[in-house]
């Protein structure tokens, strides 16, 4: 078998110490033999073989050429700032996660190009409203009335209002996938910011008033701070800073105060663990959790510190009891509108439709989907 001698092992070794592994780790993962890097470091070996080199570059989602290249590694043009922005806030984000967070962006990339050959088609654009990070009150209520958001709320409703100011929205799959993030990761979301053309990733969640909170708290990133934000379970509690700014903002625009003129402390029970009960009608119909009503009505001084504090400690005993949503495939063909939301999807199908794509390729772009799948789903989208 002819091996490949010409490969820029700093490009490995860049790769390696980028996804926080030694070249041992790499040779065990991808199942190639330790002596063969050796012989790469020694210039002793007899090189690579192109299969090898392969499973390095879908290793590191890399193209094989990249590690046959002689110039020195440039960062700036191997990663996107947003990407350097993210991995900057979280360092120790695992390399399965960096491979999700490179496929949003080339899915993003997809979008843009598409978007650029159907000019004539009507698409949402980005023209954010002018809001005083100061005042993250009125920054909420500037953003509900822009979004035109109404009193009951889910996911697919929050999702569509985004969208329609010219926000990208991805949500993770529940099933193992290339766009599942990893069970045992922390993250709940994280947004891609661009003034033209922002992107929010948003995790599937057992609990769609989760996926809600996650998606308004990016959107507040995005509004507020103008920056790429990837969070986590404990950003979600910060105290202070911009995580916290973030949290408010998400906590008003889904729960306004003029939502908060409806609920009658006079029937607030003793027992927290009651209050699910107490405030079941309006998280389901706001499409928010018990606790964001809560921490709403702590902030405006009408719960008391101690009592939303005993909520919480009872409400993470019931958590552990639950699992994180669970995708199924029986509806494989609405699979990529749940992922990449339905303005990506519809720009996919206007594209087949003007002829700018083929069928196959608007396959590879929708998750893999198949020809008979695809027709379902453009009937799925003129339906609904």
């Amino acid at each position: 078998m002819e091996h490949i001698r010409s490969i820029n092992l700093e490009r490995i070794l860049w790769c390696c110490a980028d996804s926080g592994i030694t070249l041992e780790q790499l040779a065990k993962d991808i199942d190639i033999a330790p002596s063969t890097f050796d012989g790469l470091q020694n210039n002793t070996g007899k090189g690579l073989s192109f299969s090898q080199l392969r499973k390095v570059s879908n290793y590191f989602g890399m193209t094989v050429l990249f590690f046959v290249d002689d110039d020195p590694i440039s960062v700036e043009r191997v990663r996107t700032p947003a990407f350097r922005t993210l991995t900057n806030q979280k360092p120790e984000i695992p390399i399965s996660l960096k491979k999700l967070i490179e496929r949003t962006e080339i899915q993003k990339g997809i979008y843009l190009n598409l978007l650029e050959d159907l000019q004539e088609a009507e698409v949402s654009t980005f023209s954010p409203p002018k809001v005083d990070g100061g005042d993250i009150k009125s920054a909420a209520n500037i953003a509900r009335s822009w979004l035109e958001l109404h009193e009951e709320g889910n996911f697919e409703r929050f999702r569509d209002a985004v969208e329609s100011k010219g926000v990208l929205v991805f949500r993770s799959n529940g099933y193992k996938g290339k766009w599942q993030i990893p069970k045992d990761s922390p993250i709940l979301g994280f947004n891609l910011y661009d003034k033209d053309h922002p992107l929010i990733f948003v995790r599937k969640h057992f609990s769609e008033s989760k996926q809600n909170f996650t998606l308004m708290h990016e959107l507040g990133h995005v509004l507020l701070h103008r920056n790429s934000s990837i969070d986590d379970e404990k950003d979600f509690l910060a105290a202070s800073g911009r995580e916290s700014e973030a949290n408010k903002f998400a906590g008003l625009i889904l729960v306004p105060d003029k939502f908060l003129l409806k609920i009658n402390d006079a029937d607030r029970p003793q027992d927290v663990s009651d209050y699910d009960i107490w405030l079941k009608e309006h998280s389901i119909r706001w499409g928010v959790s018990v606790e964001v009503i809560l921490r709403r009505l702590l902030d405006e001084g009408r719960l008391p510190q101690s009592k939303y504090s005993a909520y919480r400690l009872w409400w993470g005993d019931q958590k552990l009891a639950l699992e994180e949503a669970k995708g199924s495939r029986k509806y494989r063909h609405r699979e990529p509108k749940h992922i990449f939301g339905g303005e990506f999807v519809r720009v996919v199908i206007g594209s087949i439709q003007s002829g700018k794509v083929t069928l196959n390729k608007a396959s590879k772009y929708l998750d893999g989907i198949s020809v008979r799948d695809l027709r379902q789903l453009e009937a799925h989208l003129v339906n609904h």
